[in-house]
């Protein structure tokens, strides 16, 4: 676990130097941003580079920025001034972690059992339409399955609305286009570890000892075909903030994705510092509470 965490903030330290380099040698400037089409004078705009400590080498400003990152000042919005990065920060991510948990736990829900049933069930037709399912929700793109739905409940049907997270029904195609996609995916790798798992010799002594199937499959088989839907569950936890980006976009959803999507395309520097850096801490976490997980379900991992 030491050395897990020592790896985290190397992987850590390495991201936010990246990020800060990239943003540097990015075309444009935050004070072109902050400027805007006034016309201001060359003594004006070396005020501004003082205040925001731009006149700096570079870096002393990335080690300005990394001392208060730690202390948890993520500075001020650019583009919206006055506005901290913090509280833009809290307002979108509550959106985005409702969403992604919702289809989450719908998708998991659904999943685990269907896999396993599935692989118990081999070659039956509940296989069969549980296989070309999970192909089909791998292969379509989350785009195209938004776009589709958008046709269908809000333009033709008018059931649904197009944008906006107002009220439930805004909850509805966003997370039907998110849990299909990690349905699909899940139920794939369930599917395929229980088969696996089924072929054991252990699972073959424990139904040699006159063990009913159902027993067999709940004790022996379930828990030892979880360990690759933890990892897919992790990965996907890991990207809870920002990870969805695409599907933000097309439902005008009011969260991570497109905050970042829109400080790129505004420049606004310091909020894409935090929102990457924050979301590597995460992803970093997640990591290392996977493995967490891993030896909990599998003990012969904490042996090892």
């Amino acid at each position: 676990m030491i050395r897990r965490l020592l790896q985290g903030i190397v992987v850590i330290f390495f991201v936010s130097i990246a990020t800060f380099g990239i943003l540097q040698l990015a075309p444009g400037s935050p004070i072109d941003v902050m400027v805007g089409e006034a016309q201001v004078t060359q003594e004006q705009i070396a005020l501004i580079e003082a205040k925001w400590g731009l006149d700096k080498p570079w870096y002393v400003q990335y080690f300005r920025w990394m001392g208060n990152m730690l202390k948890g000042d993520f500075g001020q919005s650019i583009v919206r001034t006055g506005v901290p990065v913090s509280t833009m920060l809290r307002d979108a991510a509550s959106v985005t972690i409702r969403l992604n948990l919702i289809a989450l736990v719908i998708s998991t829900a659904i999943a685990v059992p269907v896999g396993i049933i599935a692989a118990v069930k081999r070659n039956s037709l509940f296989d069969y339409v549980a296989s070309i399912g999970s192909t089909i929700g791998i292969a379509l793109p989350s785009f195209w399955i938004s776009l589709m739905l958008i046709i269908l409940f809000s333009l033709k049907l008018g059931w649904l609305p197009a944008s906006g997270s107002q009220s439930w029904k805004n909850y509805i195609m966003p997370v039907m286009v998110l849990a299909l996609q990690e349905t699909a995916l899940v139920a794939r790798l369930a599917r395929g570890s229980t088969l696996e798992i089924l072929r054991q010799d252990f699972v073959t002594t424990a139904r040699s000892k006159g063990l009913m199937e159902r027993v067999v499959v709940s004790r022996h088989v379930v828990r030892n075909a979880m360990l690759p839907v933890v990892t897919v569950i992790g990965l996907r936890l890991a990207f809870l903030m920002s990870g969805t980006i695409i599907v933000e976009t097309i439902f005008a959803w009011p969260g991570v994705g497109r905050l970042f999507i829109d400080s790129i395309f505004r420049l606004d520097y310091q909020v894409i510092q935090a929102i990457v850096l924050l979301s590597s801490i995460i992803v970093v976490v997640m990591n290392i509470l996977t493995d967490l997980a891993y030896a909990y379900i599998d003990p012969r991992i904490r042996v090892r």
